[in-house]
């Protein structure tokens, strides 16, 4: 046809594709020899898209429903759109609506303009209101951001001090008693750990008088309790007629928030399409059998599936490492552990409070501290990803993985480690500029590469979604089954438990004072003694198997609760 498919741009001196030229022959892609082209075939159905960064860069379709006095829930892998929906969705954003070209000058001499394009595209719709009012200063947007441990650098001074500052609904002493916060209500902002800063930004939002409210990842951090706790305090918003919207990981806690959810699908990094709105229990059940009905749109090859385990025999299998009763002593915090034993082939979970001991027991296990009294009886090789990643390596990925992942190379690394946490995409990166998801995948990967006979994981599953969280316990558990080893997981995210455990561990106690860990028995003991501690119950779904949180002081609430089985009933 005489066209260039291919043409050198004359400012960037790269090269472009043409989209309308390309036929996704694949020629391309297979003779690069850097893997640096790929081609991405869109759905024939989807039509114009909402919002487009640039040539051949990610595209957005669709936008969610906004609903007055209800939750709102986004569910979807990373890299997938939510950001860009909450940058729209709260103005500092205008969607360009596929035109590109036009640049991102969201305050520019053309800005009115935009506005009326956006306003014009929506005609008819709920979402033409919310952008005339946007548009016009009429609405308050809150937004509650992913990163909460970046605060410190933008807020000076001491909890109270911040949120008597921005108490402008006067919710502030009940918000406080919710969310735990008088404790540390005299803590200066740059001494809270992670969890009390996602407290403290929750809080902050909570309090400031809105019309619409976005939560970004609301449960990192936090633990069980402190999760539902967040769920109660986000849920008096919509109680007050307010319009909320929570982008969320952990299933659980998302079905326990929203009243309805979108699904985002597409391929990260390229395109994201926002589902219609569902029915939370429709819209997650469907999200895990990975096909959305009323879109005709498999998102997933396989369904998730969730097996109800038999109770691992105390007696029968061989102990990997066992361990009489240990203590440990710091200033002002003591831990105590039953004695117990880790079997070969199985993974055993820890569960409880932040700040009860779960951490300082992993440590005692990987001999990284010593216990004052008690001891771990086997010498064994223990390989071990702490919770807090620090990413100060000076370079790319692959140089990471040569100096820390001593199996890199290695078929059975790309096969088994490699493809499942998709590092091949990473590998030129420079570790210092990751995100916390891909500093996750990284951190967990090579830890799997080492050889050991325990594989111990300091919360694994945060900043992943749930597509990574469970590709991760498929790679943990194919990996330690190969090698004849066992993994001791600490965890928050109740279904990632649930999906991986043979075993778990119960630390309770009061958080910063005393924690004391019961040994390894099966699951579903231990959940009963966890959730009795917390006054919660769970069923399963009917469908999926997946736990699923019972309203409190609900008909199935109260049977459960009589009958002593917290974690579901046997016949249910």
């Amino acid at each position: 046809m005489e066209e260039d498919t291919i043409v050198i741009d004359e400012k960037t001196k790269k090269p472009l594709i043409s989209e309308e030229l390309c036929s996704g022959c694949g020629i391309c892609t297979n003779r690069c020899p850097f893997s640096a082209i790929s081609v991405i075939n869109l759905p024939e159905a989807l039509e114009e898209p909402i919002h487009r960064y640039g040539q051949n860069m990610f595209e957005l379709f669709g936008l969610p429903h906004l609903s007055e006095g209800s939750v709102v829930g986004i569910l979807g892998p990373n890299g997938i759109g939510k950001s860009t929906i909450i940058r729209i969705l709260s103005g500092e954003l205008i969607p360009n609506l596929g035109n590109w070209e036009e640049g991102e000058d969201n305050f520019g001499a053309n800005t009115e303009n935009k506005w009326e394009n956006v306003i014009n595209h929506f005609k008819g719709s709920q979402l033409q209101t919310y952008f005339k009012n946007l548009s016009k200063g009429k609405i308050k947007v809150i937004h509650k951001p992913q990163m909460v441990d970046q605060l410190p650098k933008f807020v000076k001074g001491n909890v109270k001090d911040l949120l008597t500052g921005v108490d402008e609904r006067n919710q502030l002493g009940n918000v406080l008693e919710i969310l735990d916060l008088k404790n540390i209500l005299n803590r200066e902002i740059a001494n809270l750990s992670g969890g009390e800063l996602q407290r403290v930004a929750i809080a902050a939002s909570v309090l400031r008088e809105g019309d619409f409210y976005y939560f970004d990842e609301p449960t990192s951090w936090l633990d069980v309790r402190q999760r539902l706790n967040a769920v109660k305090v986000i849920k008096t918003l919509a109680g007050a007629g307010k319009s909320v919207m929570v982008i969320e990981h952990d299933l659980a806690t998302l079905d326990a928030i929203s009243d309805n959810i979108h699904i985002l699908y597409g391929q990260a990094g390229a395109y994201g399409v926002v589902s219609q709105m569902k029915g939370v229990r429709v819209g997650i059940n469907a999200y895990i059998n990975g096909f959305l009905k009323e879109e005709n749109v498999r998102i997933r090859k396989n369904p998730i599936e969730f097996s109800i385990r038999p109770p691992t025999p105390e007696d029968e299998g061989t102990a990997i490492v066992s361990y009489t009763h240990l203590k440990k002593s710091y200033e002002g915090f003591s831990l105590s552990a039953e004695a117990g034993e880790v079997f070969h082939d199985e993974i055993v979970t820890a569960f409880g409070s932040n700040g009860i001991g779960k951490t300082t027991f992993a440590k005692i296990l990987a001999d990284v501290i010593k216990p004052d009294t008690g001891e771990v009886e086997e010498d064994i090789k223990i390989a071990y990803k702490p919770q807090y990643i620090v990413s100060n390596f000076d370079g790319r990925v692959e140089d990471f993985l040569y100096m820390n992942a001593p199996s890199y190379g290695s078929n059975i690394f790309k096969t088994e480690i490699m493809k499942p946490f998709s590092l091949e995409e990473l590998l030129d990166k420079q570790v210092n500029e990751l995100s916390g998801g891909e500093l996750q995948r990284l951190a967990v990967a090579s830890t799997l590469s080492k050889e050991a006979e325990i594989y111990l994981f300091d919360e694994p599953t945060a900043f992943l979604d749930v597509e990574q969280r469970l590709i991760a316990g498929r790679a943990i558990r194919k990996i330690i089954e190969s090698k004849n080893a066992a993994s001791l997981i600490i965890d928050h995210d109740i279904v990632f438990i649930d999906y991986i455990s043979d075993r778990a561990m119960v630390f309770q106690g009061e958080p910063g004072i005393e924690g004391i860990a019961t040994k390894p028995t099966d699951l579903r003991t231990s959940m009963n003694t966890f959730l009795k501690d917390l006054n919660i119950t769970f069923r399963r779904d009917k469908e999926t198997k997946r736990p699923r949180v019972n309203k409190l002081d609900s008909y199935l609430d109260r049977e459960q609760k009589e009958s002593g089985e917290f974690y579901y009933l046997k016949s249910k």
